[in-house]
């Protein structure tokens, strides 16, 4: 299993698109420099008024399917 960690700054009115259909992916940087095309609705846990803020540990099998995405801290 393969892990990656991300660092999200992502403002709230950004994740209305989802909401609103517009979007359906949220693009981000690892902290190793890797892009990850991620489903917006696996980050809806995290969600505040604020928008989804923090570190996060992404979990995937070797064929890229996501296992689990944690916060860390």
């Amino acid at each position: 299993m393969q892990q990656l960690i991300v660092d999200l700054a992502l403002p709230a009115d950004r994740f209305l698109a989802w909401y609103k259909g517009q979007a359906d992916r949220v693009l981000m940087h690892s902290r190793d420099g890797r892009s990850i095309s991620l489903p917006a609705h696996h980050l809806r846990p995290f969600l505040t008024h604020e928008g989804v803020h923090g570190s996060f540990v992404l979990k995937f099998t070797d064929e890229g399917k996501l296992v689990s995405l944690e916060r860390l801290g």
